[in-house]
C-alpha cells in the first residue's frame, strides 16, 4: 500500500471555495485501488503553509506528496515542473503579508525539480479524460511557496519522499459569468486519481520521453 500526502488550499482572495481543498477531500474520500490517501487542509499564508506541510509530511510518513493549489483561468489541471526560491505576492496572502521579492528559503538553490513524473502523470490525466499539461511556472504566490518548499523538505529531511505540485482550475461556481474556464472538483479529483496511480507505479527518475515543452 502506497501512503499519500495529499494537500489543498483554503479559500483565500475572497472566495469561499478552494477547488483544490475539494479535490483533495474527494480523493481521500474515495482513494484508488493501492493507494491510502490522507488530505490535509493548508492554510493560504507564507510560512505557515510550510509549517503545516512539514508537520504532516512527519505525522503521516507518505511515500508520495501532491500538494494542489487553484490556478484560475488555467483550462486544464497543470504539473508543475519546478518551483523558484522567489515570494513576490501580487496580492495579500489571509494573513495580511504580502512578501516581495523575497526568499523562499534564505540562501537556497535557485529552484527545485518536481520529483514525481510529471510528464507521465500528465499522460494519465488525459486518459482518464481531463484536460492536462505540463505547466513551467507555479507562479510567485503561495502555490509556488508551496512547490518550492515541498522540494526543499525532500532535499534536507524527507530523501525517500517523492513529490510535486499541481494547479486545478477554478470550480463552476466561483464562475458566475461563465467567461472563463472551469472544471467540477468532481472531474478533477477522476483526474488526480489516474495521477497518484501513475505516480505511484512509476520508478523514481523515470518519465516519459515525450514533447510538453513551450515557447512562452
Amino acid at each position: 500500500m502506497t501512503r499519500v500526502l495529499l494537500t489543498g488550499f483554503a479559500p483565500f482572495g475572497g472566495e469561499r471555495v478552494n477547488p483544490s481543498w475539494q479535490a483533495a477531500s474527494l480523493v481521500a474520500g474515495d482513494p484508488p485501488a493501492g493507494l491510502a490517501v490522507t488530505a490535509v487542509e493548508l492554510p493560504c499564508v507564507f510560512g505557515e503553509s510550510l509549517t503545516v506541510l512539514r508537520e504532516a509530511v512527519r505525522a503521516h510518513a507518505p511515500d508520495l506528496v501532491l500538494c494542489l493549489g487553484q490556478a484560475g483561468g488555467r483550462p486544464g489541471v497543470t504539473v508543475e515542473r519546478v518551483g523558484v526560491n522567489v515570494d513576490d505576492a501580487r496580492i495579500p496572502d489571509n494573513a495580511g503579508r504580502q512578501p516581495v521579492d523575497e526568499p523562499v528559503v534564505p540562501g537556497g538553490p535557485a529552484a527545485y525539480f518536481s520529483t514525481l513524473p510529471v510528464k507521465t502523470c500528465v499522460a494519465a490525466m488525459r486518459a482518464a479524460g481531463v484536460p492536462a499539461a505540463v505547466s513551467n511556472t507555479a507562479g510567485t504566490f503561495v502555490c509556488n511557496h508551496v512547490a518550492y518548499g515541498l522540494g526543499h523538505l525532500i532535499a534536507t529531511e524527507f530523501p525517500r519522499v517523492r513529490g510535486g505540485f499541481v494547479h486545478v482550475p477554478w470550480a463552476p461556481e466561483q464562475v458566475t459569468d461563465g467567461g472563463a474556464p472551469a472544471l467540477p472538483p468532481a472531474t478533477v479529483a477522476h483526474g488526480l486519481r489516474a495521477l497518484l496511480t501513475a505516480a505511484a507505479a512509476t520508478p523514481a527518475g523515470q518519465d516519459l520521453k515525450v514533447t510538453e515543452g513551450a515557447t512562452h
